[in-house]
């Protein structure tokens, strides 16, 4: 099956008849046979109801911005209604606090760093710290900051260059230009989380710091920039984070005490239950059962998974089709947005983490969490039990800091645990040989340094400062919100990797093949594990926690425009709803434009997928669609979808340039830069001058023709 086309539908079909289940159905009296493709999808509805829908998506929406880090009973945002608790200013002299460590995070990464930095600070200079949530703050303040504190701001940037949820309004306010506050009292550190197969590396960053200097701000040290695509970020920030002390100890007058590892937050056990108790539920809403705000990535609502099944399985991978009912919730979606799975530690590893920090015998035990110095953020939901914190809250299968491992070592069960720990905490090439190159966890780590006495005695306190919160995943939908408006549709590799008798599981896709094998009655196979599927306290049978999340990643208002598609593999999820979309207006006598979708995987008969349904969009849409496909391991030369672009170069330079059309790249960061590279070439014609591809591209990014999303 190389490159085909898609046929065209006739007057008498439904667009109903692209997306319905076996069987048949009425419409304008004429009885219809439902094609099997598209059993999942909106099968009642007229032409008059998808047009008017389509109609109704046009209106501009309100976005919904959740203030606050609502994990539950207890967490700083949640604590404080006053005006004044959003003054950093007041705040910091409220609790008496020196240096405050601002973070700008989407996964937890620039989180985990924040509060590590904010630690060593307390602990080896007795500096007063607290770690922030850009979004939880007023910044008009800024100007009243006092010369004797200081600030760290430590900032992810992801997809284009774009802040993080939390940091969306500090960037738009300290980057506008019509802020024009001075900040000549402002000491600050800025580090940057990014990867720099993105065009934009480490954006935030770099715009955050030009206009904190810009405004008279002085930076301390140099600008930090870890970069996940060499998987550096650790030792760039351990290098960062030293200078920047030497820099603060010289201004702020520091004196290096012996380090004592004391605790940020204090657990506490007891059986008396004085106030619900947190099993598992990601918010106050679903510990009560009722509805108070709307759902989000601080409140997540919990659906049920309606279909679930693989669209491939091969001897090293498979691949899941899911879609999620939505009908009976407050979530809403629109074609090119982002679904957020949380998910939750399989039943190995939740054991293994108790049992090796010695709770697997109190593991169902009432545990309480407090913040010794009132400032700081809780990091999981309390009250909780032992076992709720590590199969819900705790991302303990997750990569393991040497400076946190440096801690445990003071914990060590024996001399030869301490030495190893200790020299893993000190030793970056010993680290990578040990720990990242097998992708340990923490546990694992243990039990592989002490095989004949698996434990080490860490306080669990500690584990939870020491440990990120389990984070969700995000997915490109790939269903239409034109077509499917109440549900919604993942598609995903299942992540799992061998190492040398063990397997490395991804937590959120392996988390999802549960429900697909329990759906279907089988057991896991050898090397899958086991997950509570039903959730806390048996409620969530079949379902999971998830939320949206808006994109940019948006057909043309003018739907006329002819687009460009680039998604090998699972990046190709966002362009099926995108051809469901198109297809459904074509039978609603609107006039879409025309759509080239380049696809590329291994093998035809290996890993394509949706192939049935490419196929049956052959059948019904005809020429709107044009695919062209490209199999990396099918012959001795291995072809992909930027070889697939310059072989069509005169189509594509002719979308672009003649016809005013789109280009959408989804998959991986590395791709989507080689795809912007060919891209480049091809539009720099025959006759122009080099520059002019770069030059018609950076214009197609300018007014939106050229969106990407990437990983």
């Amino acid at each position: 099956m190389g490159d085909f086309e898609i046929s065209a539908p006739t007057a008498s079909q439904s667009p109903t008849e692209l997306y319905s289940a076996p069987g048949t159905y009425q419409i304008g009296g004429q009885t219809h046979l439902r094609d099997s493709i598209f059993a999942t999808a909106c099968f009642t509805a007229l032409a008059g109801i998808i047009l008017a829908a389509y109609l109704r998506r046009a209106l501009p929406k309100c976005r919904i911005f959740n203030i606050g880090r609502d994990h539950g009973v207890g967490s700083e945002a949640n604590t404080s209604k006053q005006a004044t608790d959003r003054c950093i200013v007041q705040r910091m002299d409220a609790a008496k606090k020196d240096l405050v460590v601002f973070f700008g995070s989407q996964t937890g990464n620039s989180q985990d760093l924040a509060e590590r930095l904010a630690k060593e600070g307390h602990s080896r200079f007795g500096l007063q710290t607290m770690v922030a949530d850009l979004e939880n703050y007023d910044y008009e303040t800024l100007v009243d900051f006092p010369p004797d504190k200081a600030a760290v701001f430590l900032l992810s940037s992801y997809g284009e260059g774009e802040p993080t949820d939390n940091a969306i309004q500090f960037f738009d306010f300290i980057t506008s230009e019509d802020n024009e506050g001075r900040l000549g009292n402002v000491r600050y550190a800025v580090f940057g989380l990014g990867n720099s197969t993105y065009e934009h590396y480490n954006h935030v960053a770099r715009k955050v710091d030009a206009a904190l200097s810009l405004r008279g701000a002085k930076r301390m040290g140099v600008l930090g920039e870890g970069d996940d695509a060499k998987g550096s970020t650790e030792d760039s920030f351990l290098s960062w984070k030293d200078e920047v002390w030497q820099v603060l100890s010289s201004a702020m007058d520091l004196r290096e005490q012996e380090i004592q590892f004391k605790p940020s937050f204090a657990v506490s056990e007891t059986n008396a239950q004085s106030a619900p108790v947190f099993l598992g539920e990601r918010s106050v809403d679903e510990l009560n059962g009722i509805k108070t705000t709307p759902s989000g990535r601080h409140n997540p609502c919990v659906v049920p998974v309606k279909h679930c099944y693989e669209l491939f399985r091969s001897a090293e991978r498979n691949c899941l089709h899911v879609e999620l009912d939505i009908s009976n919730s407050d979530l809403a979606y629109e074609t090119g947005d982002h679904v957020a799975i949380w998910p939750m530690n399989s039943n190995t590893e939740v054991d293994r983490f108790l049992r090796v920090f010695g709770l697997i015998d109190k593991r169902h035990e009432t545990i309480h969490i407090s913040a010794l110095d009132g400032v700081s953020q809780l990091p999981i939901p309390t009250p909780t039990t032992y076992d709720a914190a590590a199969r819900y809250y705790l991302d303990i299968a997750g990569p393991v800091s040497r400076q946190f491992l440096q801690t445990c070592a003071r914990f060590a069960a024996d001399q030869q645990q301490k030495e190893v720990l200790a020299k893993l905490g000190d030793n970056k090439e010993y680290f990578a040989e040990l720990v990242s190159s097998r992708m340990l966890n923490i546990a694992e780590l243990i039990e592989t340094i002490s095989p004949d006495n698996p434990a080490c005695g860490i306080p669990f306190a500690m584990l939870i400062e020491g440990m990120r919160a389990l984070q969700p995943r995000y997915y490109s939908i790939s269903s239409s919100s034109l077509v499917q408006e109440s549900q919604v549709a993942i598609t995903a590799v299942v992540e799992s990797t061998k190492f040398d008798g063990r397997w490395f599981k991804g937590v959120a896709t392996n988390y999802i093949l549960g429900f697909k094998q329990q759906k279907c009655g089988e057991k896991p196979a050898m090397g899958n594990t086991a997950y509570a599927l039903s959730g806390p306290r048996g409620k969530y049978k079949l379902s999971v926690a998830a939320h949206i999340r808006q994109s940019h990643f948006r057909l043309p208002a003018d739907i006329s425009r002819s687009i460009i598609m680039v998604g090998p593999g699972t990046g190709v999820a966002p362009f099926r709803a995108f051809v469901h979309e198109r297809a459904a207006q074509a039978s609603a006598s609107l006039s879409p434009g025309n759509m080239v979708l380049f696809y590329g995987c291994r093998t035809q008969n290996e890993d394509f997928v949706y192939a049935e349904e490419w196929k049956e969009c052959q059948r019904k849409i005809g020429s709107l669609l044009t695919m062209h496909t490209a199999f990396s391991r099918q012959s001795t030369r291995k072809v992909y979808v930027q070889d697939k672009l310059t072989q069509y170069a005169s189509t594509v330079r002719s979308l672009l340039v003649e016809n005013g059309g789109y280009v959408y790249i989804c998959g991986n960061a590395g791709m989507a830069r080689q795809v912007q590279a060919v891209l480049c070439r091809i539009l720099e014609g025959d006759t122009t001058s080099a520059e002019s591809g770069e030059t018609f591209v950076k214009m197609l990014k300018a007014t939106g023709r050229y969106q990407e999303d990437v990983w």
